[in-house]
């Protein structure tokens, strides 16, 4: 099986709603089901169903994250240095728009585009890896060709 990467803060946070998962809405979930079993005929209960298919949700989400951190490869970025890699917080200006970007160079379960955490498999991404400051990279996105100059280059 190939190691999943994720930093210190991407893993706990996993962590933590697996914990979450496991302690406080699987338990709420069977109550929420043998109370809406109370209530007799299964067949148009609709409470039932409802926490049935939430039941189902979250066993899902349990055995995914438990499978993601079995496989975790947790690596600490402060201790990394040099070009881009994973890990990696990167300061882009844009050449067409002036405009600037930091993102973190993240693995897949940990990223979210709106707080700065771009996915490691993105277009982005793949094109920063390897590259230094004062680079620029050309990116193909669905919108078309986009151009970036590394301004900064920081692992914390």
């Amino acid at each position: 099986m190939e190691k999943i990467p994720l930093t210190r803060a991407g893993f706990e946070k996993l962590d933590a709603e697996l914990k979450h998962l496991k302690s406080v809405e699987r338990p709420a979930i069977i109550r929420a089901i043998s109370e809406a079993r109370e209530h007799g005929d299964l067949s148009e209960n609709a409470e039932y169903h409802s926490a049935k298919e939430k039941q189902s949700f979250i066993e899902g989400r349990v055995k995914e994250l438990e499978g993601v951190i079995s496989l975790a490869d947790v690596i600490d970025p402060a201790k990394l240095s040099g070009a881009i890699k994973f890990g990696a917080t990167v300061k882009l200006v844009d050449e067409d728009t002036d405009e600037e970007k930091t993102y973190q160079i993240v693995g897949e379960y940990e990223a979210d585009l709106e707080s700065g955490k771009l996915n490691l498999k993105s277009p982005l991404s793949r094109a920063l890896i390897g590259k230094e400051e004062g680079d620029s990279v050309d990116v193909r996105t669905p919108g078309g060709t986009r151009s970036y100059e590394i301004l900064e280059i920081s692992y914390v």
